[in-house]
């Protein structure tokens, strides 16, 4: 599969401090990728790189086959970003502002009204957005992201302060823009989103990549060396993973329910290795 992002030994640091330590990742195209820590731990300042926003102390950083130089545009025409700070014109309709989102991005009008249907803001198209629900003003904001069909698709921390039935449609869009090829970074400090939703992850502590996988290969990995077995008259039995106890076990006269392998979640990968909550 070819790359679509690689970040060779990348730092920066600001006034002293530093935010990324020889940092090494790739990211490969049409997958969903999570780059997950908690607060500070410097998943914004990589998008910012990443996006031509910053400069590095040192490193290299490729995207799209291209380097990636501050304050040059050249990217901007195939990536697109949604950040805490992405915005819109409170004023403007929603149709008004993708209108003009289009105009700056060199996009057909008739775009606009693909995207509308697309994210279910058709009915909403004349509202003024600062009447929008926060869910909509969500849409809107993916809806600016993609006017342009960005083949890569920046997402930082995209369900952060929603409830769980808006978050749950956020992450029905990711999916969907995914399934029509365009490649997502994803950060988040939600281990549940990410081993929902992506197909490799990245775990950040204070600026090192300490970890990374499938969240399936990273829970396996991880588990515990036992299995559970549990029995309809309740009984409950914890044996080593070795098919010696697990036979002895199955010895027992109730009847069997479930197996269970004993398998972390993220969060738990993620505090065993760094020690520190997501918070």
């Amino acid at each position: 599969m070819e790359e679509c992002i690689r970040i060779t030994n990348l730092t920066k640091t600001f006034q002293g401090k530093t935010a990324l330590n020889q940092l090494n990742c790739v990211v490969r195209q049409g997958e969903i990728y999570g780059f997950l820590g908690p607060s500070g731990a410097g998943k914004t300042t990589t998008i910012k790189l990443l996006t031509g926003q910053l400069s590095p102390q040192s490193g290299e950083l490729t995207v799209l086959g291209q380097p990636v130089v501050c304050g040059r545009g050249s990217l901007y025409s195939q990536i697109g970003v949604l950040t805490d700070t992405s915005g819109f014109y409170e004023k403007m309709t929603v149709r008004e502002n993708l209108r003009l989102f289009a105009r700056i991005s060199q996009t057909s009008q008739t775009r606009v009204q693909q995207v509308l249907t697309q994210l279910g803001l058709a009915d909403h198209q004349n509202k003024k957005a600062e009447k929008l629900s926060r869910g909509m003003k969500q849409r809107l904001m993916f809806a600016r992201a993609i006017l342009h069909q960005p083949k890569l698709l920046f997402l930082d921390e995209p369900t952060a302060n929603l409830d769980p039935a808006t978050s749950a449609d956020v992450h029905a869009l990711i999916r969907e823009m995914n399934r029509q090829g365009t490649t997502i970074f994803l950060t988040t400090h939600n281990m549940e989103e990410a081993q929902e939703l992506c197909d490799r992850v990245a775990f950040l502590n204070e600026g090192h990549l300490v970890e990374e996988g499938t969240p399936q290969a990273l829970r396996l990995k991880y588990a515990e060396d036992s299995v559970e077995l549990r029995y309809q008259d309740g009984t409950t039995l914890r044996v080593r993973k070795e098919p010696e106890a697990i036979r002895e076990a199955l010895k027992h006269e109730g009847r069997l329910l479930t197996i269970h392998s004993q398998e972390p979640d993220l969060k738990t990968i993620f505090l065993q290795l760094t020690g520190r909550d997501l918070r």
